[in-house]
């Protein structure tokens, strides 16, 4: 046996993940919107890409219909002797400016009110001015200035009642104000960092009590209510002690509130029903926050045959490789490394364009088969959602189950029952006490949704109680199983759901 060294030549296939192939992958878990900020990206570094227009089944955004208004539209596209023949002399001072090219920017609707009558006379109305031409008004709220936010709504009020010193010291308080309205400054350590005795600092924060919002820089909840109370001149020796018992309030314990209190069933019940007018968070009103809308990547909708599933071409960017100017490139005077980037531009224009049809068709694919699987989803209701697994949907569609989980990430589905994320069909099953099959739990939570809604004051249905209810209706459930769902769906036990009812009782 030779122990020298030698040369082999074997041969042998693996799968290599290419920078193609990995940014591939990406792009399925990539919602529509995100597709088209990294398309946009993709359009400023390779100049053979182009943004394709609209199709031309799909209405024009100007709302023109082209085939109707052509002799009219000839006098914005049409040559200098089709005017004239057409009687459109008139129309020809505006054909030396291209305002759909892309070297035309208008960034604003001066920009577009001046793009609709270039710098002439101005031969049409005030209001097509407003409207740019389009037939719609522009949308002045998008210009308004934002609301306040509650620290500006708080020093607007403190530069108006307070000055010097005191002005400081709102400021320092207010600034630590959270947006529920609540002080969590400590005045003990704000009065040392200032330099100040507590003593004002207590008086400056008197100050910014009567302040609105009313209630606002309280350091609890008690002190907030007890602060609307004094405004609607309701802070008598009663509700005072029933503020200071707040949690006796919450465990339903009225006998002993009503001994601490010191008042009968009747004026209890006028108390609680005033404190249940109050706002227990009343910074929250200036809040600006507001969830943004989320936009659905697909749209289902009934047919005839079933069910029509569609891409939301809206929010899906189109894109194509201007051959004319590759070509316009490819015939002039290049060196080596200018044909090179010329032909990685090429091959990546033509992987981008490969890459989104194939999402697409990925997309659409494990779409269908979702609806296919929860077609009595779509039908019938929540209450009929079946069990599905990513593996289930990748072994019916030939594909990985990692390629299902990307494509279901971030994606929306729009039907007419309402907006669905796709994961929300992928829930886990509950045995069918008949043993035929199984039941989804987002089925079992809306039917101990519905048990729980239809309860009685006098008959609050205890986790056992509706164990029985839903066996009797073919769902083998244990009863821990029932209280997991009933808590994630922010539901309270019996004895919690029994003494809300006997408060709302004594309040209504």
């Amino acid at each position: 046996m030779a122990l020298g060294p030698r040369l082999d030549i074997r041969q042998s296939q693996s799968l290599v993940m290419t920078p193609q192939l990995q940014q591939a992958i990406k792009l399925l878990a990539l919602s529509n919107l995100e597709i088209d900020a990294f398309v946009a990206g993709e359009l400023e570094k390779n100049p053979l890409l182009d943004s394709g227009s609209a199709p031309d089944d799909l209405p024009a955004p100007d709302g023109i219909d082209r085939d109707v208004e052509r002799p009219a539209l000839a006098a914005e596209t049409g040559s200098s002797d089709d005017l004239i023949g057409q009687g459109l002399g008139a129309s020809d001072s505006p054909l030396d400016v291209d305002y759909g090219a892309e070297t035309f920017i208008d960034d604003g609707p001066g920009d577009r009110m001046a793009s609709a009558h270039g710098t002439s006379s101005g031969s049409g109305s005030g209001m097509d001015a407003l409207t740019g031409g389009s037939g719609e008004a522009v949308d002045f709220d998008s210009f308004a200035n934002p609301e306040p936010s509650l620290q500006e709504h708080l020093m607007d009020q403190a530069r108006a009642a307070l000055s010097g010193m005191d002005l400081i010291v709102a400021g320092q308080l207010i600034g630590q104000i959270d947006p529920a309205g609540y002080l969590e400054a400590n005045l003990l350590e704000t009065a040392h960092a200032l330099g100040l005795p507590l003593s004002d600092v207590e008086r400056v924060l008197g100050v910014i009590h009567g302040f609105d919002p009313t209630g606002v820089g309280a350091r609890s909840l008690s002190e907030c209510l007890a602060l609307q109370a004094k405004e609607a001149d309701r802070h008598d020796p009663c509700m005072a002690r029933l503020l200071a018992n707040l949690d006796l309030l919450a465990r339903g314990a009225l006998p002993q509130l009503r001994r601490i209190c010191g008042v009968d069933e009747e004026d209890m019940a006028d108390m609680i029903r005033e404190l249940r007018s109050y706002d227990p968070k009343p910074g929250l009103r200036f809040s600006s926050d507001r969830a943004a809308p989320v936009t659905p990547d697909l749209f289902v909708r009934p047919t005839a045959d079933g069910w029509a599933i569609e891409i939301n071409s809206a929010t899906l960017p189109r894109v194509l490789i201007n051959r004319n100017y590759y070509v316009e490139l490819a015939s002039g005077k290049q060196d080596k490394s200018a044909k090179a980037w010329l032909a990685d531009c090429l091959a990546s224009a033509n992987w981008l364009v490969k890459a989104l049809d194939q999402r697409q068709k990925t997309i659409i694919k494990v779409a269908s088969e979702i609806v296919r699987c929860q077609e009595d989803f779509f039908r019938k209701g929540v209450a009929h959602l079946k069990p599905l697994t990513l593996r289930t949907v990748a072994d019916a569609i030939a594909m990985h189950e990692s390629t299902v989980s990307r494509v279901t990430s971030n994606k929306y589905l729009s039907c007419p029952r309402g907006q669905f994320e796709l994961k929300y069909f992928f829930t886990s099953g509950v045995a069918n006490a008949e043993g035929d099959g199984a039941v989804s739990a987002e089925a079992v939570k809306s039917h101990i949704k519905a048990l729980i809604a239809a309860e009685e004051p006098h008959a609050i249905l205890s986790d056992d109680t509706l164990v029985d209810l839903l066996r009797a209706k073919g769902m083998d459930i244990a009863r821990r199983t029932v209280a997991k769902y009933r808590e994630a769906m922010g539901i309270g036990s019996s004895v919690q759901r029994r003494r809300q009812k006997a408060l709302q009782g004594k309040a209504a």
